[in-house]
Formats: C-alpha cells, sequence, structure tokens
C-alpha cells in the first residue's frame, strides 16, 4: 500500500511540477531609459559690426571680437563676408587655418574690433595698412560722433593707392569703366585685350556705384569681384563690396574730406587700458620696419602722428610691455591686444570673445542672397598673387 502511494504522490507533484513548466515567465523588469545627450545650446546672433558710436572718453576703440564655427563648404572668405570683414583681416586673425578649406567645425576668429586711426576724425579717412575704410558723418557739438567702418581693396604691388588729403568730386551709379592705357598695356602684355571702355553690368570691375577723387585716375567704388575686398586687387582705386559702397553712396555727400594714412600699428585707449592692433606692413612700404620698429612704434605712440594719445601716454606714464609689442608687430593678429603691462595678452582676449552663430549679422548691409562669384582656380590664382607680392622685398 505503502508502494502504491508514494509512485501516485511522486506522479501527482511531478504532474504539478509540470505544469508550472508550462506557466507564462515574469515580464522582464523594463530597462532603464538611456538619457538623451541635451542639444547644444543655440548660439546668439551676431550684430553688424559696422556701425559704432565713438565714446566722449577713452574712445579709441570700437566694436568687439566675435568667434563662429566654419559651416558646410564655408571658405574663409565666406565668413569674411558675411561678417563685413577683409580677407586680409581675417587670415591674419586665423593663422595656419587654410583659407579654401578650414574645415567643417572649427572654431574661427572673426576681427570686429578696431582702434580707429590716428587722423582727424573728419570725412572719410582710409588706413590702407588695414585695408579699411572710416567715414565720421558731421554731428553737432554735443551729439556723440559717430563712425562707420568697411574692408577694402587697395592698389597691388607697382599701383600703389595714394597717400595724403583729397576729396570727393563727383559720385555716379552705373558708371562707365574708361579703361586706361596703361591698365590696357598691362592686360596687353598678358596677351588679354580690354575694350578702351566697359559699359555697366556685371562685367564692370566698378561694380554699380563710384566715388571720383580729387586724384586724377582713383576713385572709391564697388567692385564684381567682392572676393578680392581685403587684398591688394586693384589698380590704386578703393574698392567695397557692392552691400557696403550702395549704402556709401547715399551716405557720404560730394565734397567730403578724403585722408588716406598708412598706420600698420595702431594705439588706442579703452577703459584706461592701452591697445595696440597690428597689421601686417604694405610690402611696398618705404619705412625700414624691420630694422627701426621700436623707434617707428615709439614715433607712432609718442609722436606727432597721434598728439592726444601721445599727451594721454605721457599724464598717466603706464608701464608698457615692449616685448608684447614686438611679438604682435613680428606676427600681427589684426585684434586689438592690451600692451599695458599685466593685461591679458592674445589668448585671454581671443578666451574672452563672444562666440556667435555663423549667420548673416542683425543690421548686415548684405542680403545674403548674392555669391562670392569665385572659382577654386580664380581663387588659387589669386592668393597666388598674394603670395608672390608678400615674398617681395621690402
Amino acid at each position: 500500500m505503502h508502494r502504491n502511494f508514494y509512485p501516485a504522490a511522486f506522479c501527482a507533484s511531478a504532474i504539478l511540477a509540470g505544469c508550472s513548466l508550462f506557466h507564462r515567465a515574469p515580464a522582464p523588469a523594463p530597462a532603464s531609459a538611456v538619457p538623451k545627450a541635451a542639444p547644444a545650446p543655440e548660439l546668439p546672433k551676431p550684430v553688424a559690426m559696422h556701425k559704432f558710436q565713438i565714446a566722449a572718453a577713452d574712445g579709441d576703440l570700437v566694436g568687439a571680437v566675435q568667434k563662429t564655427i566654419i559651416g558646410a563648404d564655408d571658405t574663409l572668405s565666406d565668413i569674411a563676408r558675411r561678417f563685413d570683414v577683409g580677407y586680409e583681416e581675417i587670415l591674419l586673425a586665423n593663422p595656419g587655418v587654410d583659407p579654401w578649406l578650414p574645415g567643417v567645425g572649427r572654431e574661427v576668429v572673426v576681427p570686429t574690433q578696431f582702434v580707429l586711426p590716428a587722423s582727424v576724425r573728419e570725412g572719410v579717412v582710409v588706413n590702407v595698412a588695414a585695408m579699411r575704410i572710416f567715414y565720421f558723418p558731421p554731428h553737432k557739438k554735443g551729439e556723440a560722433q559717430v563712425v562707420y567702418t568697411h574692408p577694402i581693396g587697395i592698389g597691388r604691388v607697382g599701383w600703389k593707392t595714394p597717400e595724403g588729403t583729397t576729396k570727393i568730386v563727383s559720385r555716379q551709379k552705373d558708371p562707365v569703366w574708361v579703361v586706361p592705357k596703361s591698365v590696357r598695356d598691362e592686360h596687353a602684355e598678358n596677351g588679354e585685350k580690354l575694350p578702351k571702355q566697359v559699359p555697366p553690368g556685371p562685367d564692370n570691375p566698378l561694380g554699380q556705384y563710384m566715388f571720383r577723387l580729387q586724384w586724377p585716375s582713383y576713385l572709391i567704388h564697388g567692385t564684381n569681384k567682392p572676393y578680392g575686398v581685403g587684398m591688394r586687387s586693384s589698380h590704386g582705386c578703393m574698392r567695397l563690396y557692392p552691400e557696403d559702397i550702395a549704402v556709401f553712396f547715399d551716405l557720404i555727400p560730394v565734397g567730403t574730406k578724403v585722408t588716406v594714412v598708412n598706420q600698420p600699428y595702431l594705439f588706442g585707449w579703452r577703459d584706461q587700458t592701452l591697445y595696440l592692433q597690428a597689421y601686417a606692413v604694405l610690402e611696398d612700404d618705404s619705412r625700414d620696419w624691420t630694422a627701426n620698429r621700436k623707434r617707428l612704434l615709439d614715433h607712432l605712440l609718442n609722436g606727432k602722428a597721434h598728439p592726444e594719445l601721445a599727451q594721454k601716454v605721457h599724464a598717466d606714464d603706464p608701464q608698457i610691455d615692449w616685448q608684447r609689442i614686438a611679438d604682435l608687430a613680428h606676427n600681427p593678429r589684426a585684434i586689438p591686444v592690451p600692451i599695458s603691462a599685466g593685461q591679458h595678452g592674445v589668448d585671454e582676449v581671443l578666451g574672452q570673445a563672444r562666440l556667435v552663430a555663423n549667420t548673416l549679422p542683425s543690421g548686415s548691409n548684405w542680403d545674403g542672397t548674392s555669391g562670392l562669384l569665385i572659382d577654386e582656380k580664380t581663387y588659387r590664382e589669386l592668393v597666388g598673387d598674394r603670395s608672390a607680392e608678400s615674398a617681395a622685398p621690402h
């Protein structure tokens, strides 16, 4: 009897146990949700840096240095035009960056802060070393003075843009380019025949707007090749981006005084700090900056070039960091850097610069739609010309 009980009990247990094998397995615990990476913060939109009110005191600097991120298909020339700076400016601000292939995602410096030239702040002032034009409109006593500034292209080596004082004698929309014989002869030597006149239109190097100066044969005008702005790319005239000359055409009256200076090193005060903004010395600058840089810099800082600044320097007697001045002069970066002892250097200035979206700034003169009208071959030829000029002896 006992022998019959245990097998029965065993079978019952086995059956119950076996039935449990067919029960639905419990659902696995839900996996922990993988947190999504927070989206990158949206960068602030840039603001146009071409019109400023000048501070009554310590008002030698305007604007602010910016940084942005290279986008797909961007060249440095694209960034330059978008932010209204010139080719040489943006190249100096970003040493070692390939201008044609800067690299998507690279952070680059946009040099949109400027020390005003050591010159009378009246009418049009051009600094050929900086390849930049400034316009100081008339203002009433007691009103804040305003300045507009844009990059320009200037005369190539052998076709130097003149220095000195002149004035605007006329202006014209849709000008006809009367090609000088010297220019026609130069092109003829290269196997290219130019007509005596070029009518208005996309092939006209003067662009859509032109100011004629009292200096014969010299103009301030637009261009049909905006990628040449910020380069030594003309036969002596001063050329602006098409969008900038269009605004100046309506803004600057005939009779306006024009002063052209050549100042590669610009000193200025801001917030009781002395700054230096250094540009490359032009290839045909007759001053021997290599041998006499210290003396020439001292002349710019304390001499007749900027008497108001000289008075401030002597009155405050700051301790000037001459080693930093020498470093900046030897490796110009086209951005203002403090040169008073104990102040921040280039790296700190760039580290504090605002990072902005790579988009057309608010208030820009440009609509952002017209292209640079350039292909890589033309770009390389232009850069090649620039390299050859840079190699020319001073």
